[in-house]
């Protein structure tokens, strides 16, 4: 199968829509984007892309945002379901890579259980293009061997992460969906034994017109002292403190 031929009735792209900015699509997600009858898509697809739609597609919103009225999966599954059954042809897009706490699998699950035809197409994942785009390397041969990708929302009372083995084998931790806990995962860090002085990134709305990097160290994380804006990427370690600031930000 090639990936950016053009779809066929009753078939349902997952497509990665990248961090924000449209330059960072890749060929397959802008054909497919492009000559759709459906876009079913997240919150956090830039408005950048979700302009490269066919001016006929039928678009429907069905993102997910913390703390907010959102489709529950199961509704978002059911829609793409009925539209490929009905003979559209549909683009699900997803905010970064559809596999990375994107729900992609979730959804290519209930696909395949009702015979429907569906094609992946990845997407730069935000923890790493926020990153860079900061001018922050995830990996650096002097600073790490090792990288994590966690979600914020883990940082809770029946939280799955093991606090203490994750400072142990991991010398940078990259957060999604950060922001709204951020204060409690850096307090679970600090009681995990890693240092309060480490470096901490928050890059807010990487690659689009609202981006904004805020440095600073994992105890003013625990204490609130550093602005956390959804949605957000927060990067902790060394690789911080090498930051090289490569463009114009303002």
């Amino acid at each position: 199968m090639k990936l950016d031929a053009p779809l066929i009735a009753g078939e349902v792209a997952l497509v990665g829509a990248g961090p924000g900015a449209a330059a960072l699509l890749t060929l397959a997600a802008a054909r497919l984007i492009a000559d759709c009858d459906v876009i079913v898509h997240d919150a956090l697809v830039s408005d950048e892309v979700m302009a490269m739609a066919a001016p006929d597609a039928e678009i429907i919103a069905a993102g997910k945002r913390g703390g907010r009225p959102s489709a529950s999966q199961s509704d978002i599954c059911d829609l793409l379901i009925a539209r490929a059954q009905a003979g559209k042809r549909v683009v699900r897009l997803k905010g970064g890579d559809p596999f990375v706490f994107g729900r992609g699998g979730e959804e290519v699950r209930a696909l395949a259980a009702h015979g429907i035809r569906f094609r992946i197409i990845p997407g730069i994942t935000a923890g790493v293009a926020a990153p860079a785009m900061a001018g922050i390397p995830v990996t650096d041969r002097s600073v790490n061997a090792t990288l994590a990708f966690l979600t914020g929302h883990e940082a809770s009372d029946e939280s799955r992460m093991d606090w203490r083995a994750l400072v142990s084998a991991f010398p940078v931790l990259v957060f999604y969906m950060a922001a709204r806990n951020l204060e409690r995962i850096g307090s679970c860090l600090l009681d995990a034994g890693l240092d309060a002085e480490t470096a901490v990134a928050i890059i807010h709305a990487a690659t689009t017109r609202d981006e904004h990097t805020t440095i600073g160290t994992l105890q003013q994380a625990a204490a609130g002292q550093l602005q956390a804006l959804s949605p957000a990427i927060v990067i902790i370690g060394d690789v911080v403190a090498s930051r090289t600031t490569w463009r114009d930000e303002s």
